[in-house]
């Protein structure tokens, strides 16, 4: 361990000096790297200014992860040269990458639960007093000073594990801070935060710009780099697309660089009028969760649930699937009372569950497509006590082509598959189940343009042939995108039901019923 004077970084936020705008800190000139069958880089050359918060945006497979991994030095270069303040720079291991100030904060937090946030900070860095002791005392007034000093205040002598999210991401942000980081790259950040807590992280991330730190944001989420970023550089099959000031675009024209398409054909055309009633909730109730909820579905209709984070909406799909135990209410499935305990009941209903976890409650990541897709209704395969497999493989490849699962093959583990593609095989899951009221709890979330617009048209053509879809989403533009009719949650209750044409006119009214929400600050489950 280092000695306490030693330990302490010197972190002069909001006196970045007098830094040119245009000199780039990092720059790639023809990087290239090659997989079995794939380019996964070819010839990127972009470079990255000192002190500025700069996006990479595309779609999966346009190289983001492979780039990451170079910058934090898990992968070699197979050809080009990273230049670093203009001289070469060769990274061997993430070491070599963090001696040189350049640290990486991965979607999968890299932190000790069972140790307090300060331990976290000053991990392998604690200060000692004399007699070579951690200085318990500096080691929680330097976690406080260094916390202050990024915006924000919460106890720092608490373990990671009952930490919310956003302040696990902010700990890894002041050990990086203390390794003297000179570039900062943030992987996917956003995808387990809620709006709330997306607003704390970019309240840090503006605070270390204005104190010199560069940072190096890659995201699916449009909407964030319009907010957070100075510069874009598009990647697409590995390519450099561009790079262009933030703003001089808009949505449509990043879109139309990272797909090759307007915006305006990212959502589907929707002229369905609604049939029968499919779902029908009444009165649901849970102790602390939710109160009195009561909503309808029906065939060839989506309808939206939007709240804040801590407003009910997941609860009321867990409910409805089964998940969660209701305290009062009546769910009713095409006309009939039902009793739904678990999730085995509401499949028996006729109800699948898309969850927000894809990975940790929709997947088994460590088994194949085909696994995953008959794992609800294996039964459908079985003849006279026996497995037909060849039966079951021919479903599984028709789902496959209809819903355009890309995969090597059927046996391919559902863990090296993208986003989007993981995504469709939650779906085909209770396709082959044969439900006719399905649940998407943010459907989009972390996949790519590409996947998004895959994911609507399904969605569309699921309702078209008649399936009943509860959606809840955080995106705008996909709930106007896509829902017929948009309910909003608050506190557990329903506050409001618009029209998609009155949230479209108005969608300030939808966030005026969603306001005084007391967003949880519980630790994420």
């Amino acid at each position: 361990m280092r000695s306490a004077d030693e330990m302490m970084p010197v972190v002069a936020l909001g006196q970045q000096g007098d830094l040119a705008v245009d000199r780039h800190i990092l720059e790639l000139q023809g990087i290239s790297k090659r997989f079995p069958g794939v380019v996964a880089l070819d010839a990127l050359s972009f470079g990255i200014r000192e002190g500025e918060i700069h996006a990479i945006v595309g779609e999966n497979g346009a190289g983001k992860s492979t780039l990451v991994k170079i910058l934090a030095g898990d992968q070699p270069v197979d050809s080009g040269v990273i230049l670093f303040r203009g001289m070469p720079l060769r990274l061997l291991s993430p070491r070599d990458a963090m001696d040189r100030g350049i640290n990486t904060i991965h979607q999968e937090l890299h932190l000790a639960p069972h140790l307090s946030a300060a331990e976290n900070i000053f991990l392998g860095r604690f200060p000692l007093t004399s007699a070579h002791l951690v200085d318990r005392r500096r080691l929680v007034s330097d976690s406080r000073r260094l916390l202050q000093q990024l915006g924000v205040d919460f106890d720092v002598a608490r373990p990671v594990s009952s930490l919310r999210i956003a302040h696990r991401q902010i700990i890894e942000i002041a050990r990086a801070l203390v390794l003297q980081s000179k570039v900062l790259i943030l992987d996917e950040p956003s995808a387990v935060l809620g709006r709330h807590d997306l607003q704390i992280l970019f309240g840090v991330l503006r605070r270390l710009k204005a104190g010199g730190t560069t940072i190096l944001y890659i995201s699916h989420r449009l909407e964030e780099i319009f907010d957070l970023a100075d510069r874009v550089t598009v990647l697409r099959d590995g390519s450099h697309v561009g790079t262009r000031d933030v703003g001089e675009l808009n949505t449509d024209s990043l879109v139309e660089m990272m797909v090759g398409r307007p915006l305006a054909q990212l959502f589907p055309q929707r002229v369905h009028e609604p049939g029968e009633l499919a779902l029908e909730v009444r009165g649901l109730s849970r102790r602390g969760a939710l109160q009195n909820v009561s909503l309808q579905v029906r065939r060839k209709e989506i309808v939206g649930l939007v709240g804040k984070v801590g407003s009910g909406r997941t609860e009321v799909a867990r409910a409805i699937f089964g998940a969660d135990t209701i305290e009062s209410g009546e769910i009713r499935v095409f006309g009939r009372s039902v009793t739904i305990t678990s999730p085995r009941d509401a499949v028996r209903q006729g109800i699948g569950l898309v969850p927000e976890d894809r990975k940790g409650e929709g997947l088994l990541l460590k088994r194949s497509v085909l696994e995953n897709v008959t794992l609800a209704n294996l039964w459908r395969f079985v003849r006279k006590g026996l497995l037909n497999l060849q039966a079951e493989a021919g479903a599984v490849r028709d789902f496959q082509e209809q819903l355009v699962i890309r995969t090597p093959g059927l046996r391919q583990l559902v863990k090296y598959l993208s986003g989007g593609n993981q995504q469709k095989i939650v779906l085909a899951k209770w396709l082959n189940s044969r439900c006719d009221i399905l649940i998407f709890d943010e459907p989009t979330r972390g996949i790519d343009v590409r996947a998004k617009v895959e994911i609507y048209n399904l969605m569309e053509r699921l309702v078209r042939e008649g399936k009943a879809i509860l959606m809840i989403s955080s995106e705008v533009s996909e709930i106007l995108g896509m829902a017929d009719r948009i309910i909003v949650m608050r506190r557990g209750s329903v506050a409001g039901e618009l029209s998609r044409q009155e949230a479209g006119a108005s969608w300030s009214t939808v966030e005026t019923l969603m306001e005084d929400d007391q967003t949880s600050n519980e630790p994420a489950r």
